[in-house]
């Protein structure tokens, strides 16, 4: 376990804004892991779990009390065989698209649309991670955590973690306002050994592809197709590319009632795309109620934080931008969009030392 002191947190985050860590505890192992973890708690000390900061938006006063890095990694197939698939457990430092291009390298099926996204394993179940018709719910088979509470090992069936549209219990049971009840140590996948992708459900996808909306495709062109997609929206990060330094998404979509969605098309003098959601609703796109609402590609600049020239829906760090400046953009576009639609976006990264 290594220790540092004032540690910037700007350099842990994809949108690389943050003051520095009074205390930053990096965890190699999953016992160093639940070890720091419990230290922090038992001395009743502010704790912030750092995951791949793909997620997280931190302010310039950085972080009172400790920071606890999950740096644990390493991938172990529990079984595999036709019938049960692939069983796989994955620590939860270990880099998420690291452990995709493994899987679609070994011909294991159902990660393959989540290619590209940054960050650890160990978020996709908080976050209920999806992209291009796939969530995680769909192949996760169980999550071994933390319970700060209690201090005791807790391990979670897929029917316990409550996933819903980014969101599940560990993302809802909260300990205190900078983090969860549970901290994820690691998270067992269920796939299909197959060569064939899951049914692709996403036009755009699909057509790239040259295939019809549910057809199967190779893994390997499958993950390529999804890369480049995710590229032009300036979603998998690149150092020399401006418009990666964000959270990806920062808004999630709004799931409303067909009502609403009919009062927007009103107001908008068109009619928002729609996407059935549980009980009746429909989720409506964003990025869509963002640029009607007069925020377009580029929004901002040349400030140092300004929507991306590609895609809507990321805020980016132009350059020196702080996590203030961030956050009074997203503000800006949030309450935009509510005044023009009446429907509110909600936040995707978490905030530290700042408020929406």
């Amino acid at each position: 376990m290594k220790e540092l002191s004032g540690e910037p947190l700007a350099e842990h985050t994809t949108m690389r804004v943050g003051g520095p860590a009074a205390r930053y505890v990096i965890a190699e192992t999953t016992d160093e892991l639940v070890d720091a973890v419990r230290e922090v708690d038992d001395a009743d000390e502010p704790l912030l779990v750092l995951s791949g900061g793909s997620n997280l938006v931190i302010g310039e006063a950085g972080f009172p009390g400790t920071v606890v890095q999950v740096a644990n990694t390493g991938v172990r197939t529990e079984s595999l065989d036709e019938c049960s698939g692939a069983y796989v457990w994955v620590s939860a430092g270990e880099p998420w698209d690291d452990f995709v291009a493994y899987a679609c390298e070994q011909e294991w099926s159902g990660l393959e649309a989540l290619s590209g996204i940054p960050g650890l394993a160990g978020a996709t179940p908080v976050q209920n991670v999806g992209a291009y018709g796939q969530e995680v719910a769909q192949t996760i088979a169980q999550i071994r955590t933390l319970d700060r509470v209690t201090g005791m090992i807790r391990t979670f069936g897929v029917a316990d973690a409550a996933f819903a549209y980014r969101d599940s219990i560990f993302k809802r049971t909260r300990m205190d306002a900078f983090g969860g009840r549970y901290v994820v140590l690691e998270v067992a996948f269920q796939l299909h050994p197959q060569p064939l992708s899951t049914p692709v459900r996403y036009a755009d996808l699909a057509t790239q592809l040259g295939i019809d909306q549910g057809q199967r495709a190779p893994l390997g062109d499958v993950r390529e197709a999804v890369l480049a997609q995710r590229r032009r929206r300036g979603m998998v990060l690149e150092a020399a590319d401006k418009d990666t330094w964000s959270c990806g998404s920062f808004f999630t979509n709004p799931i409303v009632t067909p009502t609403v969605a009919d009062e927007v098309a009103e107001r908008a003098g068109e009619a928002p795309p729609r996407f059935a959601a549980p009980d009746g609703l429909v989720k409506l796109p964003a990025a869509w109620l963002i640029e009607r609402a007069g925020f377009g590609k580029g929004y901002g600049l040349p400030g140092p934080a300004a929507l991306s020239t590609k895609h809507p829906l990321a805020i980016t760090n132009r350059g020196g931008a702080t996590g203030e400046q961030i956050v009074a953009l997203a503000r800006e576009v949030r309450d935009g969009v509510q005044d023009k639609f009446g429907v509110t976006l909600v936040n995707e990264p978490v905030l530290v030392g700042l408020e929406l």
